[in-house]
C-alpha cells in the first residue's frame, strides 16, 4: 500500500508541467546563501567566525524525509547522530557519546534561547518532533566558556525564522513500517505581535520486532514587540511520547535475523516479554525579554519552568522518574567602536535547579510490582561568564571568554537496605576559551583557539539503570587546540572549511553495560582525541533566471583518531586503543537541483567507516554506504496557496548496518539494526492569509 502511494506520488510529480516556463527575467548570479551564527554571540557571518560551528537551515533539513532531524545532522562533519530504534536518539559530536548509551548527554542544547538540557545532565530531544526545529546551530568542542557544563559542545535550536507570516501550514508525510506523521501550524497577528500554534502526530510500527512508535507534540509561540526598545516573546512545548525498546543483538542474532527483538537470555525475559518501552512526557515553558537600553548596550533573559515523566519497563526492572527543573540565563552585552576598531563585551550568568525522584519496580510483564528502590535527588548547576570579542583594524579579531561554575547533586534513598544520603559538589570549575583570528585576503580566514571544558558527572551517571549509587565518579576535564581556515571563492559560489583539532580529556566518563542491559560508569584515566573536519559547498550555475535555477554540490568529511592515552582496569592495560563508538572516518556528499518550474531533487550518499564495540577493541562494527535521494514539486497553486508534493527513498541499496551499537555491553548485545530499503512521500500546503 505504502509503494502505491509514493509511486503514485513520483507519477505526479514526474507528470508537472515542467516545460511551463515563467517570463524570462534577466540573468543575475547566483551565491550561496549568506549563513548568520548567533553562537558565542557573534550574530556575524559563518565565514567570519573563528570557531568550529556548522549551522543547519530549513532548506537543509527538508531535503530529506520531514520526520527527523538524523540524515541532516549526520551530513554535518564532527557530529553524528544514531537511532537505535524509531524515538530513542543519541547525539556525538566529537565521541561526546562515549558516556551515553541512550539520549544526549555531554552536549548542552538550547531551544529559542531556552535550556533544553536539565540540570541532571540529561536532554530530552526525542521530545521534539521535526517541525519543531527551523534551524540548529552545532558547536564542536568545549563550549563551557559561554555555556557552561559540557566537554561534548552545545547546541542552538531555533524553531522559528525571523520572519513569521500569518497563515496555516499543514504537512503530511507517509512511507514503509506504516509510517505516518501529520503537522498542523496556524500564524495570527503581525511581524510585531503573532502567535504560533502547532501539533504533530506520528506513528511507526518499526523495522525491528518491539519498535512500534507514537508522538504527540503540541507547541504555543507567541511575539510581542512592545517598542523599539523590548520584545517579549514566549515558547510552550508538551510532549507525549512512547516507543518500545527492542534491546541490542549479538553477532550471530544479528546476521541470523536483524529485525528480531533481544530474546529471553538466563534469567532476563525477551523485550517483548518485558514490555519493554518508554513512556515519557514533558512540559516546558520559556520567557524570553529582551530589553535595549541604548544602541550599544543591551539585555536578554530567560527563565523556564519544565516537568519530565518517564515510565521505562525493562528487562530487569521497571523505572519511573519525575523530573520537574526550573532555571533561567541572562546576557548583557555592551558594544564599543572607535576608527577601524570595535568591541563586544558579553556577561552574564545561568542557573538550574531539579527536585527528582527516581523509582525502581520488579517488572512483572511491563507493570511495576515491588519497590526495589526510591531516590530523591536534588540537584543544581549555575555558572557566571565573560567575553570580550575585539576586531581590530587589518581585519584582525581576538575573542577571549571565562566562566566559573558549581553543580552539586544530593541523593537520598528512601527504601532498601542501604538507605542513607549521597553528597557530591563540583566548585570552582574554570573554563576559558581563546580565539584569534586574521583574514589573510578578502575570502580567506585563518584562525586558532585554545579551550578549556569540563564536565560534572550527570544524575543518570551517578545513579544508573543499575540503581547502585556510584559515589566515587569524578568531573571530567578537557583541554582543546584548534586551528582551521575558512574560505569563499568564484564570488562566492565556492565555499571550504577546513579545522584540525587536538583535544586531551582527563578523567573521561565512560559507559559499560551487564548482562542484563543495564549501564553504568566509570572514569577511564585520559583520552586523546586528534582530527580534522572538512566541508565544501559549491552553487554549479552562474546564474538563477535558468530553468535550472539552482544546482549545488556539497560533501564534508570527518577523521577522527580517538584513542584511550592512559586506561588500565585492573590488570587489564587499554592504553592506546581506539575509543568505542567513534569511525576513524565518515563522508557525506550530496547533489541539490531545482527548476524555476517548480521541480527539485536531492540526491545524498553517506559512508560510515569500521569503529570499535568495545575498549579492547576485540569486536569491531563494519562500515557501510548508503544512498538515498528524493524528488517533488513546489508550486504555487494560487498567489496565496504553495503546494509541495515528494517522494524518495532511503537507504537504496538495502544494506545491513547497525545504527546505535550499545557499546562494552557484556555477552556481546552490540547491535541494533536500521531500516533496509525504506520509502516515504507527502505533500505539504502553505496558506497566507
Amino acid at each position: 500500500m505504502i509503494k502505491s502511494c509514493i509511486l503514485i506520488l513520483l507519477a505526479i510529480i514526474a507528470a508537472c508541467p515542467l516545460h511551463a516556463q515563467n517570463k524570462q527575467s534577466p540573468d543575475t548570479t547566483r551565491t550561496l546563501q549568506e549563513v548568520v551564527v548567533k553562537a558565542y554571540e557573534q550574530n556575524r557571518q559563518l565565514k567570519e567566525v573563528s570557531a568550529a560551528i556548522n549551522v543547519i537551515n530549513t532548506d537543509q533539513l527538508k531535503r530529506y524525509n520531514n520526520t527527523s532531524l538524523l540524515p541532516a545532522l549526520n551530513a554535518t562533519p564532527g557530529v553524528h547522530m544514531e537511532e537505535r530504534s524509531p524515538g530513542s536518539y543519541r547525539l556525538n559530536i566529537r565521541g561526546s557519546t562515549l558516556r551515553s548509551p541512550f539520549g544526549v548527554r555531554n552536549v548542552k542544547v538550547y531551544w529559542n534561547g531556552i535550556p533544553f538540557t536539565d540540570p541532571g545532565g540529561n536532554t530530552y530531544l526525542n521530545q521534539l518532533s521535526f517541525y519543531n526545529v527551523n534551524s540548529i546551530e552545532v558547536l564542536k568542542g568545549p563550549a563551557s566558556s559561554l555555556y557552561g557544563a559540557g566537554t561534548g559542545g552545545a547546541v542552538l535550536i531555533n524553531s522559528q525564522n525571523n520572519e513569521r507570516p500569518a497563515g496555516i501550514n499543514l504537512h503530511y508525510t507517509t512511507g514503509s513500517y506504516n509510517l505516518q506523521n501529520i503537522n498542523a501550524q496556524v500564524t495570527l497577528g503581525d511581524s510585531d505581535h503573532n502567535n504560533t500554534f502547532g501539533y504533530t502526530h506520528q506513528t511507526s510500527d518499526g523495522y525491528r520486532d518491539n519498535t512500534q512508535m507514537r508522538r504527540d507534540v503540541a507547541t504555543w509561540e507567541t511575539l510581542v514587540k512592545a517598542n523599539d526598545k523590548q520584545q517579549l516573546s514566549a515558547s510552550v512545548l508538551y510532549g507525549d511520547l512512547y516507543y518500545q525498546t527492542p534491546g541490542g543483538l549479538t553477532a550471530a542474532q544479528y546476521k541470523a535475523n536483524p529485525r528480531a527483538a533481544r530474546p529471553a537470555a538466563g534469567a532476563f525475559p525477551s523485550a517483548q516479554d518485558a514490555h519493554a518501552a518508554i513512556y515519557q512526557k514533558t512540559f516546558l515553558a520559556g520567557i524570553n525579554h529582551q530589553y535595549r537600553f541604548n544602541e550599544n548596550f543591551q539585555n536578554t533573559t530567560v527563565v523556564y519552568g519544565a516537568f519530565s515523566n518517564v515510565k521505562n519497563p525493562t528487562f530487569r526492572n521497571y523505572e519511573r522518574r519525575s523530573e520537574p527543573h526550573f532555571g533561567g540565563r541572562t546576557m548583557f552585552t555592551l558594544n564599543k567602536q572607535w576608527e577601524q576598531n570595535s568591541l563586544q563585551v558579553s556577561f552574564g550568568g545561568e542557573g538550574q535547579r531539579g527536585f527528582f525522584n527516581t523509582k525502581t519496580f520488579r517488572n512483572v510483564g511491563g507493570n511495576p510490582d515491588t519497590v526495589q528502590t526510591d531516590d530523591d535527588i536534588d540537584n543544581y548547576i549555575y555558572s557566571g561568564f565573560v567575553q570580550g570579542d575585539l576586531h581590530l583594524r587589518g581585519d584582525w579579531s581576538v575573542s577571549a571568554g571565562v566562566s566559573i561554575n558549581k553543580s552539586s547533586i544530593t541523593i537520598t534513598r528512601l527504601t532498601g537496605p542501604e538507605t542513607g544520603k549521597l553528597h557530591a559538589t563540583f566548585n570552582s570549575e574554570w573554563a576559558p576559551r581563546v580565539a584569534i583570528s586574521k583574514k589573510v585576503i578578502p575570502g580567506l580566514l585563518l584562525y586558532a583557539s585554545v579551550s578549556r571544558g569540563f564536565s560534572p558527572p550527570g544524575t543518570a551517571e551517578i545513579l544508573p539503570s543499575t540503581s547502585i549509587i556510584n559515589p566515587d565518579l569524578q568531573a571530567e576535564h578537557g583541554l582543546n587546540y584548534e586551528v582551521g581556515l575558512k574560505s569563499s571563492w568564484l564570488q562566492q559560489r565556492l565555499y571550504v572549511e577546513v579545522n584540525a583539532f587536538y583535544y586531551e580529556l582527563r578523567n573521561a566518563i565512560v559507559q559499560r553495560r551487564d548482562s542484563s542491559g543495564a549501564d553504568y560508569f566509570t572514569n577511564a584515566g585520559s583520552t586523546r582525541q586528534r582530527g580534522i573536519e572538512s566541508q565544501l559547498s559549491y552553487q554549479l550555475l552562474p546564474y538563477k533566471n535558468r530553468f535550472i535555477n539552482n544546482a549545488r554540490i556539497w560533501a564534508s568529511h570527518t577523521y577522527n583518531n580517538f584513542r584511550y592515552q592512559d586506561f588500565k582496569v585492573v590488570a587489564t592495560d587499554y592504553s592506546g586503543n581506539k575509543l568505542p563508538g567513534v569511525p576513524k572516518h565518515t563522508v557525506a556528499a550530496g547533489l541539490d537541483v531545482s527548476t524555476r518550474p517548480g521541480w527539485y531533487i536531492n540526491l545524498t550518499w553517506y559512508y560510515n567507516d569500521v569503529l570499535a564495540l568495545n575498549d579492547a577493541n576485540t569486536d569491531m562494527a563494519s562500515s557501510y554506504n548508503l544512498a538515498g535521494g528524493r524528488t517533488g514539486w513546489r508550486t504555487g497553486l494560487s498567489k496565496t496557496i504553495m503546494m509541495d508534493v515528494f517522494a524518495g527513498v532511503d537507504n537504496l541499496f538495502d544494506m545491513t548496518y547497525s545504527l546505535g551499537n550499545d557499546i562494552n555491553v557484556t555477552g556481546g548485545r552490540y547491535y541494533n539494526a536500521a531500516p533496509g530499503r525504506n520509502y516515504f512521500g507527502g505533500v505539504s500546503f502553505q496558506y497566507r492569509f
